[in-house]
């Protein structure tokens, strides 16, 4: 008998713990659907889901519930970045198609960089508020691995297509097994098999490669020339109800994929001017459309070794690959590096990106302004456009297209929703969605860069602190401040440092003592000094102490240098340096 009330009380105990309730008091809603701020409400999560949005005086809050206090915030629905790739890592080495480095590092290790890091990667988006993503072009191996991540609270929903099905393969990528990001395609009959082949894999929905020209025709001819196998794509694939994303940045493929039933535009036509017959019919056909607005900028400021990144990028990135993106500036290859930047740095390349740009911006708006549905997406993973961080770089060029806080809004939560058919789960602060949320300390419609102020993610109804999700290691600490230095960033540089920080010439004499002395020195060497680049050559951890080996360009001048980092409560507290 005891052991029976012991059983009991215990399952009690589990059931109250299982069903507890957590309730966000006083918060502003933006309601992305009626696109309107709705302040003093309470929401109500019931097992990761929203089970009531009510005036926060209309609504008791048990003593013992789990509350969060939104006096003075804001609550949007989670982020989606509708463009991702796993099989990218964002950094210099990630596209062999585009520079060919594996000289340098093997292809190998960035297939098995990429695999390794899945989870460190959906951690930095989780942290960012972006509670889904959506991989359009990724492998069979990651169609098996993201089931790891599946349900569990602090990794995002991840929704992922496989391999591209493509007219056309470019070479580095061919003989790769389950690790290929391509397929390709020859015949209407190869074509069908393809999709055959990869529902045997469980994808969200099929991504087809559409490249026009690569053949050898104009490009209305390759495009046309290709069609039937594109046309036998959607359809196989519409036959399973799955559906179709279509990278096509030509109006001619853009205009024939939406034709046969294109369900997703992953990136913005940029070669023409869209005419309004054109923009009617993808309003008609509920045709989605993600502008990818930054990447090709990421290439040619990375060749062109004129990267510019933000003070939050640097911190929030992963350090390593936004570090490699400097590596131009020292690899031994002078003529392929010298190549690659007059390229980038030539007039006509600049007035092409600044053409085609422009043409993507003005599209961009007017589809926008006649309701075509467009979903915020990055296309990370590329070369310069790295995972999470580069979102709100999407979200500034977005509102300098002329898209109101509103639609940018919409854009990143319920539209992107709408791709995977998931509208009615997520992307609104509504009852019977998931409690994917972001909670912010000011107001986004007010100012799209408020985005960045998260206080709380929450996730399939589990909240988190951002900084909890995931948290820089000594020698993450010591890589941020190099990348930082090397951009000549100070808010970046000093990011990792702790206010008394103390400077040393090894082995004990003292320098300086404290950040605001540091940020005087380093400012004046940033502003000061030209042709500043740090290489690491080598890197030692031993537990909190990071000991790197650098040779350090001052002007002409090259030193080879070491530094040593102490790091105490994730803060570098004591840093010694040998000239």
């Amino acid at each position: 008998m005891i052991k029976k009330r012991v059983l009991v009380v215990v399952l009690l105990i589990f059931s109250f713990s299982a069903f507890t309730q957590t309730y966000i008091t006083n918060v502003t809603v933006a309601d992305v659907e009626k696109q309107k701020l709705v302040p003093n409400q309470t929401i109500v999560i019931n097992e990761g889901v929203i089970s009531k949005v009510q005036k926060s005086n209309k609504i008791k809050v048990p003593v013992d519930a789990t509350t969060i206090d939104g006096t003075g915030k804001y609550i949007i629905p989670g982020l989606v970045d509708a463009h991702i790739h796993f099989f990218q890592n964002g950094g210099l080495y990630s596209r062999p198609d585009a520079i060919d480095l594996r000289k340098y590092k093997g292809y190998d290790q960035e297939i098995a960089l990429a695999k390794s890091d899945m989870e460190t990667k959906l951690k930095r988006y989780l942290q960012n508020g972006i509670t889904t993503v959506i991989d359009v072009g990724a492998t069979y191996n990651f169609l098996k691995q993201r089931n790891e991540f599946s349900e569990k609270p602090y990794f995002p929903s991840i929704f992922i297509t496989g391999p591209l099905l493509t007219t056309y393969e470019p070479k580095v990528y061919k003989d790769l097994g389950n690790d290929a990001p391509f397929v390709l395609t020859k015949t209407v009959e190869g074509a069908i098999n393809s999709v055959k082949e990869q529902l045997q894999y469980n994808p969200d929905f099929i991504k087809i490669w559409y490249i026009a020209g690569a053949d050898g025709l104009s490009i209305e001819e390759s495009a046309r020339k290709n069609l039937p196998i594109v046309k036998a794509i959607i359809e196989e694939t519409h036959k399973n109800n799955l559906k179709v994303a279509v990278h096509a940045t030509q109006r001619i493929t853009a205009q024939l994929a939406v034709e046969h039933g294109a369900d997703f535009l992953v990136h913005s036509v940029d070669d023409e001017i869209l005419k309004a017959d054109f923009i009617e019919l993808i309003k008609k056909n509920e045709t989605i459309l993600c502008p990818t607005l930054t990447v090709n900028s990421g290439y040619l400021n990375t060749f062109g070794q004129k990267l510019n990144l933000s003070a939050d990028e640097l911190q929030k990135a992963d350090p390593y690959q936004l570090g490699s993106l400097l590596d131009l500036k020292h690899l031994p290859d002078t003529l392929l590096t010298n190549n690659y930047k007059n390229y980038a740095n030539a007039q006509k390349t600049i007035a092409a990106l600044k053409t085609t740009d422009s043409i993507r911006m003005t599209n961009l708006k007017m589809l926008s302004d006649v309701g075509v549905i467009i979903a915020t997406g990055t296309d990370a993973g590329n070369i310069g456009t790295l995972h999470a961080s580069s979102y709100m770089s999407e979200i500034r060029a977005m509102h300098e297209s002329g898209m109101s806080n509103w639609q940018i809004l919409k854009a990143s939560t319920i539209n992107g929703a709408k791709i995977v058919d998931k509208e009615n789960e997520f992307g609104a602060v509504k009852i019977g969605h998931k409690a994917n949320l972001v909670i912010l300390d000011a107001n986004p419609i007010e100012n799209i860069e408020n985005l960045q102020k998260i206080n709380t993610v929450i996730n399939k109804g589990k909240a988190f602190k951002p900084k909890t999700l995931y948290k820089d290691s000594p020698a993450d600490l010591a890589q941020r401040q190099l990348n930082a230095y090397n951009f000549r960033n100070i808010e970046a540089f000093l990011a990792p440092y702790a206010d008394d920080v103390e400077v040393y010439n090894f082995p004990d004499k003292l320098q300086y003592k404290g950040k605001e002395t540091m940020r005087r020195v380093y400012t004046q060497l940033f502003e000061t000094v030209p042709n500043l680049h740090c290489e690491l050559k080598e890197r030692i951890v031993q537990g909190n102490t990071v000991i790197d080996k650098e040779r350090v360009k001052f002007g002409d001048n090259v030193t080879e240098a070491v530094a040593i980092y102490h790091i105490e409560n994730n803060e570098i507290k004591k840093v010694y340096f040998i000239h």
